[in-house]
């Protein structure tokens, strides 16, 4: 019976789903995360009958025909890049992109990787990394003697040093931009890598058109709504049960009709 393989594959959809709402609901205080949203789409129909075919040999056309669909599969898992909360935290090195752009990191093994967390810290050598110590690139070093240190909304830093009285600029910070944010590779740490369905990185100056502004000492929240999340759990939850039942039913159906011919 069709119905038994066309209700397990709605079982593991909504298994996917669920799985998706899980990882967003555990990432909901991970500074940077986007959401992320499963998408499905119906399988290949079997036409029984094509809709407009000769119903009889005067000429007449069925108006809708009979299509026999085989069940669902996941698409896609889209992600939501909308823009998260500000979080104050006070923290000179801590930096939250208002708007569009990604921060450029520079990977051990010399490749580029892209974060919204701007939760940074200084390596012995002074340079600003993330919380895994990689660079954020361009390099940014702070001076050891220095008193303060100040990022302005373009992305400028500049650092009062011991002695002196007027701030010394060190450096300028870098957003990245891509065509499909959504196409990048998340790889964890709260990086994502480029891809071909990213499109190439466009770097630019903080505050250019098209490009968001840094906001020193907030970082940007998770963007995930817990009760948007739990609604979408129960409403997977039913729909998981829904086609265990209809599993049960087409079992059913067919232990009669096995029966019958006992």
């Amino acid at each position: 019976m069709r119905a038994l393989s066309i209700a397990s594959t709605g079982m593991l959809a909504q298994q996917t789903n669920v799985e998706v709402i899980a990882n967003n609901l555990a990432n909901m205080n991970t500074t940077g995360f986007k959401e992320q949203r499963a998408e499905f789409e119906d399988l290949l129909y079997q036409n029984v009958s094509t809709p407009g075919s000769n119903s009889s040999d005067t000429g007449t056309v069925l108006p809708s025909g009979i299509q026999l669909g085989a069940g669902v599969r996941t698409a896609a898992v889209y992600r939501v890049t909308t823009q998260g909360d500000a979080k104050q935290t006070s923290n000179p090195y801590d930096m939250m992109i208002s708007g569009p752009g990604y921060f450029q990191i520079q990977m051990p093994d010399g490749t580029n990787a892209y974060t919204r967390a701007g939760n940074f810290g200084l390596s012995p050598e002074g340079q600003l990394v993330t919380d895994q110590g990689y660079t954020v690139t361009p390099g940014i070093a702070i001076p050891a003697n220095a008193i303060s240190v100040a990022v302005n909304a373009q992305g400028q830093v500049s650092a009062t040093i011991a002695g002196q009285s007027a701030p010394q600029t060190i450096g300028t910070l870098q957003l990245t931009r891509f065509a499909n944010e959504a196409g990048l590779q998340p790889i964890g740490n709260n990086l994502y890598l480029e891809t071909p369905a990213s499109g190439s990185p466009q770097s630019g100056v903080p505050g250019a058109a098209g490009y968001g502004t840094i906001q020193q000492g907030f970082l940007e929240t998770s963007n995930v709504n817990a009760v948007e999340e739990i609604t979408s759990l129960i409403t997977a939850q039913r729909a998981y049960e829904m086609n265990s039942k209809v599993i049960t039913a087409a079992d059913e159906m067919l232990q009669a009709t096995s029966r019958l011919g006992a």
